[in-house]
């Protein structure tokens, strides 16, 4: 298969980029607003983790569609009280662009490569492979949906990933 568009930010390159404060002037804002859900003071038995299996970028964006995919699906089969959801990487680094105009007259507008570090347009979290992206606590009655709602989460993601049951094998059927 080949490269799938829309993915310039997937791969790892270079260093991390996340001095905010000290260097970097108007970074954009996460667009991940809770990073938790559900109940979270009641213990659940069954764990499931959405696991990433090549390291890679996770955009700021993606982890707010699998936020609101998991999130919606548990409420609906589940309900509020009988789930704990929680996202486990956060966007520290900060993607730059360098942006090039595309009309008629462009070339003698701008300078192309010459002085392209570009500008501060998004966030993103570094991965390995193997990492938990997510993580959800249910009892043992709802593990289903949960499997199914992070199934379903997993295709947000750029790199391929899979549900792997971490606890709470033996208690369902």
């Amino acid at each position: 298969m080949g490269k799938r568009p829309a993915r310039c930010y997937t791969e790892i390159k270079g260093p991390a980029y996340t001095r905010i404060k000290k260097y970097i002037r108007s970074v954009p804002g996460s667009k991940i607003q809770i990073y938790d859900m559900g109940q979270k003071a009641k213990f659940w038995p069954v764990v499931l983790h959405l696991v990433i299996n090549e390291p890679c970028q996770i955009r700021h964006n993606a982890l707010e569609a699998i936020r609101q995919a998991v999130n919606r699906r548990m409420m609906k089969k589940a309900g509020r009280e009988n789930y704990h959801f929680r996202i486990r990487v956060h966007p520290h680094h900060i993607l730059r662009e360098n942006k090039m105009m595309a009309f008629a007259g462009a070339d003698r507008m701008q300078d192309g490569m010459r002085r392209s570090f570009g500008k501060p347009t998004d966030r993103a979290a570094r991965v390995r492979a193997g990492q938990e992206i997510a993580t959800i606590w249910v009892p043992p009655q709802y593990w289903k949906a949960a499997y199914e709602a992070l199934e379903k989460a997993r295709y947000k993601l750029p790199k391929p990933a899979h549900v792997i049951i971490a606890q709470g094998k033996e208690l369902i059927k």
